[in-house]
């Protein structure tokens, strides 16, 4: 591709992402290099923060560079090339006048125009063309122009009602051929029709320009002339403003380059759904629901790439070459930024300074290179580099397997040391035996379905696959009995063999996870002991301080009142044996409770002072009381119950509380009205199960989910204080909520 250089081209070439990029193009303004140049994480915030507005895309444009050189040697510029700067300064404005908020907004805020391109812009309208009604001149020259037309056009219809030409008319239309007015006529036309041939049809018949208009043409040519002299005078005018500001052209041509590689991408991704991942200061590759866009109907894939080897084996046509490619294309992506259909939430891809492909079988009849020869040849280039990402399809290809497996096993090793990350397929099993007991090294198979006889193009990560070779030449067409002679031949302790390197294989691995658990659990159980052994001594020492403090005040006590019984007069023991009460630890106060007032019903049997009876109403301080048949108005305070209270119904309240709540809740992926639905009903639930502490997950990102948990926390009123979690709880990416 033109915009990609020849290595670029050849790697995006070996992992199928020609028409990907092809698509990403389409976006661009102009033509350019699909890799930023400068610092790519200075690049991502402002793709993110671009991603955040919504804008227009730029119109389609040229490089300045040949503009540039014109101006520096005192050219002059065509309109064509005039307007080519000013859509670039048109758009910077628009861009400039929507006042954006954020890094966009002070990037816009450099571009300042100068006033020449002001003047300038006002000459031309927004398709280009050159509005010559500013001018006095040019405006009566256009006038000029439409009449000498008008009268070309009516001399040649007054032609069409000429009897004499009448039967020469091949029809009543005015034909322009190479610019010129012409009649459409058959042979002998001359006999009736003075003028010269400007063309002939298939069919033999001519296009004529008539000499009856000559005159006017040549008024005509004369009148364009002195247009064009006058348009000149204006190009040359705006050239010499311009050559004044060509540092400033060539700035812009800058700024438009470095914009335009975020438009593409960020409307690319809105077109398509895609997401951009920024490259991480690690080497980690961890790709979650992963489809490379080359397949026509992809079934995402999930792989969490850390150790330095990942081998990935299995059925024979089961997508491990395609898995391969999508790592290596996804690092390389991420390494452009290119968009993608991933994740993003729970992607994350290392940065690498090399990415390199060994894919191709390397033969070559016209370089007299083998096989095997070549890809030793690929390999030995492989040496000269560090911190690259190496994909090799198919490594055992073109040599004797038992030799291969301890050559590559030695080369892999090698090139493990200086820095490099490996992804390999293989179906060798006794490579990826002898290579999987290292801890730095992964394993991936290639899952088969027995069943329906058919690979299920999903990975199994931890184990060592089998190839089916023989079920897969069966499914592409080999004679059933062909394959039932060739198992035949293989024979059973083979294939016993295979499996007891598989399952060996696996037991080791499973072995060595459960060592890692163990250890793991152990040193956990060992920061536990520490933790109990420091809160031990802790509370220890704040209990010998205390008791230190109560002690120093009983003596200090004591001491006062000795001191006391040592005076003269009563006033001053008085006086002392106060002060020595007041450095005793105050009693903490006893709080009685008041007895709740007791509620008299109507119809309650009551006593007042001896007399009982029975209420007939109540008020708010006072009641009606019937005594013998008497009534009175006594106060409450003056009753008594009598008797029995009537028993009231006892009502008992079983609340069954569903268990949805847990202590973490993960908001990756939503809009802020969903994340604060979803906190509400989190923090409900945890307050009912009693929870006091509690940790949401909301990520980095653009920052704008973030900002919406931190105001909804603020303004809950059951939560007591919230902040940023601990490293290994996700940093800033999650809140520790108190309740």
């Amino acid at each position: 591709m033109s915009s990609l250089s020849s290595n670029l081209a050849e790697l995006f070439g070996k992992l199928d992402l020609l028409p990907h990029i092809a698509s990403l193009e389409h976006f661009f303004s102009r033509e350019q290099n699909i890799a930023i140049p400068g610092d790519q994480e200075r690049h991502y915030r402002y793709i993110q923060a671009l991603d955040a507005l919504e804008f227009k895309a730029p119109p389609k444009s040229v490089a300045f560079e040949s503009i540039i050189n014109h101006l520096k040697k005192q050219g002059v510029l065509r309109f064509e090339e005039i307007h080519e700067l000013l859509k670039v300064v048109r758009y910077f404005r628009l861009m400039r006048n929507h006042e954006f908020a954020g890094i966009i907004g002070e990037w816009m805020g450099t571009i300042i125009i100068p006033e020449p391109f002001n003047e300038i812009d006002e000459y031309f309208d927004h398709e280009g063309n050159f509005i010559e009604s500013r001018d006095e001149e040019l405006h009566r020259i256009a006038q000029r122009i439409k009449a000498i037309k008008t009268e070309i056009n009516d001399s040649i219809k007054r032609l069409f009602h000429t009897q004499k030409l009448a039967p020469y008319l091949v029809d009543t239309q005015i034909h322009y051929i190479n610019d010129e007015e012409t009649l459409l006529v058959r042979g002998g036309f001359n006999h009736a029709l003075k003028g010269s041939v400007v063309g002939r049809t298939g069919a033999g018949f001519f296009y004529v320009a008539p000499d009856a208009v000559l005159r006017s043409k040549e008024q005509l040519r004369y009148v364009l002339q002195e247009r064009e002299t006058k348009l000149y005078e204006y190009a040359k005018r705006f050239s010499s403003k311009l050559s004044n500001l060509v540092p400033f052209i060539g700035f812009i041509d800058r700024e438009f380059d470095r914009y335009d590689h975020y438009q593409a991408r960020v409307l690319f991704a809105r077109a398509r759904d895609y997401a951009i991942l920024k490259p991480q200061n690690n080497a980690d590759i961890v790709l979650e629901e992963f489809s490379h866009p080359a397949i026509h109907k992809p079934k995402p894939i999930s792989v969490d790439f850390r150790s330095n080897l990942l081998m990935i084996t299995g059925v024979n046509a089961g997508g491990k070459t395609m898995l391969l490619k999508s790592l290596l294309s996804a690092s390389l992506m991420a390494k452009y930024l290119i968009p993608m259909k991933i994740n993003p939430h729970k992607s994350r891809i290392g940065s690498f300074k090399r990415i390199e492909a060994v894919i191709d079988d390397p033969q070559s009849v016209s370089n007299d290179i083998s096989t095997f020869a070549g890809r030793m040849v690929q390999f030995s280039h492989l040496f000269e580099h560090k911190s690259a990402l190496v994909g090799v399809d198919e490594i055992e290809l073109g040599t004797d397997s038992d030799e291969a497996a301890a050559l590559f096993a030695i080369v892999l090793d090698e090139l493990i040391k200086r820095g490099q990350k490996i992804i390999v397929t293989t179906h060798h099993k006794r490579l990826a035996a002898l290579m999987a007991d290292r801890d730095d090294v992964e394993l991936m198979a290639a899952l088969y379905d027995e069943e329906r006889r058919l690979p299920t193009y999903e990975f199994l990560q931890g184990v060592i696959g089998k190839s089916y070779a023989f079920e897969t030449a069966t499914r592409y067409g080999i004679n059933p009995a062909i394959i039932t002679r060739a198992k035949a031949l293989y024979g059973e302790n083979h294939e016993k063999l295979s499996v007891l390197i598989e399952r060996g294989s696996e037991l080791e691995r499973e072995l060595k996870r459960k060592n890692r658990e163990v250890d793991e659990r152990l040193e956990t159980l060992k920061s536990q002991e520490r933790d109990l052994k420091e809160a031990r001594e802790y509370l220890r020492t704040e209990l010998e301080a205390e008791k230190a403090k109560l002690r120093t005040g009983y003596d200090e006590a004591i001491r006062e009142a000795k001191d006391a019984a040592k005076g003269m007069d009563m006033a001053a023991i008085h006086r002392q044996l106060n002060k020595a009460q007041a450095k005793l630890p105050k009693p903490e106060p006893i709080k009685i409770a008041e007895p709740e007032p007791i509620k008299y019903e109507i119809g309650q049997a009551v006593k007042y002072r001896t007399q009982r009876g029975t209420v007939v109403s109540v008020g708010a301080k006072d009641a009606m009381i019937e005594v013998e048949g008497m009534r009175l108005r006594v106060k409450l305070t003056d009753l008594k119950p009598s008797g029995n209270l009537p028993k009231k119904p006892k009502v008992t309240v079983t609340s069954q509380i569903e268990q949805k709540s847990g202590l973490k809740l993960d908001l990756h992926g939503l809009r802020g009205e969903e994340a604060c639905e979803r906190m509400d009903k989190f923090l409900s639930d945890a307050l009912l199960q009693g929870f006091d502490e509690v940790i949401i997950y909301h990520g980095i990102g653009t920052g704008k989910l973030a900002y919406a948990v931190k105001e909804f926390l603020k303004a809950h009123p059951s939560v007591k204080s919230f902040s940023d979690a601990p490293q290994h709880l996700g940093g800033f990416g999650a809140k520790v909520v108190r309740l």
